[in-house]
C-alpha cells in the first residue's frame, strides 16, 4: 500500500511540476502591479484558457491516477495473470512522442508569425496522432489473436480499460488540433493562433506523459520508475 501512495505522490508532483513549467498554475487575478497593489486582471483570453486547461489536466491526472492505483491494488490477488505488452506499443510511443515534437516545432513558428511553418507542423502532429490511435487498435487486434480479450483475465481487462482512456482522450485532442488548424485557415490574430497551438502543445506533452506512466505499470516496471522517480526528487533534479 505505502509503494500505491508514493506512486501517486510522485504523480502528483510530476504534473504539478509541469503545469508549473507550462505556466499553468499561475493566478493572474493575484498579479502584483510596479506600484505594489493587485493588479488588474487581464482581459485577454490568456489566462482563462490556460487555466481552464491546468484544471482540466488536474481532473485527467486525477481519473488516470484511480485507474493505476486500482490496477496496483487488483495485481495482489492470487488470480492475477501478467499479460505480456503487444511490441507495437512501443513504436506507437514514438509516435506520440513525434505529436508532442511537431506541436513544439510549430510553437517556435508560432512565435515568430511563420503560419507555414505553423500549418506544417499541426498537420504533421494530427498525422502522428492518427497514426497512434492505428497503431492503438492494432494492438488491440495482436491481444485478441493471441487470445487475451477483454474478458480473459483482470491484467487484459484493465489493459483494454487504461489504453481506451488514453485514446479517448487522445481522439479529444485531435479535435483541439482540427480547431487549431481552422484558425490557421481562416486567417485568425496571430496571438489567438499562437495561444491555440501552446494549448495543444501542453495537451499533448501531458498525454505522452500519462502514457509513460502507463506503460511503467503495464510493462510490471512501476517499482523500478518510483525508485528512479524517488532519486530524482531526493537529489533535486526537478527544478
Amino acid at each position: 500500500m505505502s509503494a500505491i501512495l508514493g506512486f501517486i505522490a510522485i504523480l502528483t508532483l510530476i504534473v504539478g511540476w509541469f503545469l508549473s513549467r507550462h505556466g499553468l498554475a499561475t493566478k493572474p487575478w493575484l498579479e502584483v502591479d510596479s506600484a505594489g497593489g493587485l493588479a488588474a486582471p487581464n482581459p485577454s483570453p490568456y489566462a482563462p484558457a490556460q487555466v481552464g486547461l491546468g484544471v482540466f489536466l488536474a481532473v485527467v491526472g486525477s481519473l488516470f491516477a484511480l485507474l493505476i492505483t486500482g490496477y496496483l491494488l487488483r495485481s495482489e490477488g492470487l488470480d492475477w495473470r501478467t499479460m505480456p505488452l503487444p511490441w507495437i506499443v512501443w513504436p506507437n510511443t514514438l509516435t506520440l512522442l513525434g505529436t508532442g515534437i511537431a506541436l513544439e516545432w510549430a510553437l517556435w513558428a508560432a512565435r515568430r508569425g511563420d503560419t507555414a511553418l505553423v500549418r506544417a507542423g499541426v498537420l504533421i502532429a494530427s498525422f502522428c496522432a492518427l497514426l497512434f490511435l492505428v497503431g492503438q487498435f492494432a494492438a488491440w487486434r495482436m491481444l485478441a489473436a493471441s487470445g487475451n480479450f477483454v474478458n480473459s483475465g483482470p491484467a487484459d481487462s484493465f489493459f483494454y480499460l487504461m489504453t481506451a482512456a488514453h485514446g479517448l482522450h487522445v481522439i479529444g485532442g485531435m479535435f483541439a488540433l482540427a480547431g487549431t488548424f481552422e484558425r490557421i485557415r481562416r486567417r485568425d490574430r496571430a496571438d489567438r493562433i499562437r495561444l491555440s497551438v501552446e494549448l495543444s502543445a501542453t495537451y499533448w506533452l501531458f498525454m505522452l506523459l500519462i502514457w509513460a506512466l502507463l506503460l511503467a505499470v503495464l510493462s510490471g516496471s512501476a517499482g523500478e520508475f518510483l525508485a528512479l522517480c524517488g532519486q530524482i526528487l531526493s537529489q533535486g533534479g526537478l527544478p
